[in-house]
């Protein structure tokens, strides 16, 4: 391979996260149409890197191919998350589990302290910094449980669920609600109670769904 095709493969990935973060940040909505000239023209590049890196986020389930009809960002319908969820439960609770049982002092240390933010934020209302805090929280917990498989299959999961434009911690209550799962999911895993742990994270997981539907129903009331 020679340093031409290296920087090639380095310019579809950039493209691709450049398109993630958009999509992530609803600037390109569920739904929408990807115009592929207007971002060739606007990142100054050719078809070829951006019909790569759409390959890969249509893998990551970020955006849907359609033959001769294009390229749309993908929207997550009631059925995806009632898939999704329970699923996700089952794969971090194992994340815990493991974490338990292969916990060191400057894990607890570390997992400590991102939780004393969640604390923080939560006491102030600073949603958006707690959800940030909190996606640390469990990124943390995943690492600490040294599966580097599950923790894969976890973060493709998760890059989907952001597509929801729903954000279950507005709804009124879940804050608090969310913030008193975690201090049990953490009081197990400092306690070395490996099943406690498993446990408080699939309820957990599923409260946040649960969330998610009010928040839904809610949002449908409005309109």
């Amino acid at each position: 391979m020679d340093a031409s095709q290296i920087a090639q493969t380095a310019l579809y990935q950039e493209v691709a996260e450049r398109l993630r973060q958009r999509i992530f940040s609803h600037e390109l909505p569920p739904g929408a149409r990807i115009d592929e000239q207007a971002l060739t023209l606007a990142y100054g590049i050719s078809r070829t890197p951006l019909r790569e890196a759409l390959k890969v986020l249509a893998a990551e389930g970020l955006v849907i191919l359609r033959p001769r009809r294009g390229c749309f960002v993908t929207e997550v319908s009631e059925q995806d998350l009632d898939d999704i969820f329970p699923l996700m439960a089952m794969l971090e609770a194992r994340c815990a589990l493991e974490a338990t049982s292969r916990a060191q002092s400057e894990d607890l240390a570390g997992l400590d302290a991102i939780h004393a933010r969640l604390e923080h934020f939560a006491a102030s209302n600073e949603i958006e910094r707690f959800f940030e805090a909190n996606q640390e929280f469990h990124s943390r917990i995943q690492e600490m449980s040294g599966n580097r498989r599950l923790r894969q299959v976890i973060q493709d999961l998760r890059k989907v669920l952001k597509l929801t434009r729903l954000f279950s911690l507005s709804i009124d209550g879940r804050l608090k609600q969310s913030l008193a799962e975690h201090r049990v999911i953490l009081a197990a895993i400092k306690a070395g109670d490996a099943a406690g742990a498993q446990t408080a994270m699939h309820d957990h997981i599923l409260s946040g769904r649960e969330a998610l539907a009010r928040c839904h129903s809610n949002q449908e009331l409005l309109e």
